[in-house]
């Protein structure tokens, strides 16, 4: 990606249960610049922030749209605003072609629900879904199982959330 281009605003979220472990999802496939890589198609909700909320208030929406969850509560939110590039990209036109990657506030979550909540089908009527499955994982083992242009995010994020991945 051109690096004139503008990172999108966006948001992620470590959604940890009672025991510590977090929250982690399968993509279904590509959604342009944003890729798989083989072996690495799980990662944490994260969306784009709308013109007219806060960052908070989008994680709550995404987490929803994502997972269909609503019983959780924020922990604690990252001090800086992590960035991410896409890899380069030559496919069809595609609405997140316009940015050089994403500008993500991360917010760390406890689930107060049981794990029936979880349901992957969007919230919002007509949308695809992303994902196909989802399990609770160990903070420090998720870098290994994301793309690795996000890698080094996750890294940051296990770091700074590692007093949350503990039992409640």
């Amino acid at each position: 990606m051109s690096s004139a281009l503008p990172y999108r605003p966006n948001v992620g979220i470590a959604l940890f249960d009672a025991r510590g472990l977090a929250l982690i999802a399968k993509r279904i496939g590509d959604d342009g610049p944003e890729t798989l890589a083989p072996g690495c198609a799980w990662q944490m909700p994260q969306g784009g922030i709308d013109p007219d909320e806060d960052a908070e208030q989008a994680a709550r929406r995404e987490l929803f749209e994502e997972t269909g969850v609503r019983s959780a509560s924020v922990l604690g939110v990252h001090p800086e605003w992590l960035t991410y590039d896409f890899p380069p990209y030559d496919g069809p036109p595609h609405r997140l072609a316009a940015f050089r990657g994403q500008r993500q506030r991360w917010f760390a979550m406890r689930f107060e629900g049981d794990d029936g909540e979880i349901d992957l089908a969007p919230a919002a009527a007509g949308a695809e879904p992303e994902f196909s499955a989802w399990r609770w994982e160990r903070l420090e083992r998720l870098p290994a199982l994301v793309v690795p242009y996000k890698r080094a995010l996750y890294e940051n994020v296990a770091r700074a959330f590692a007093r949350f991945a503990a039992p409640a």
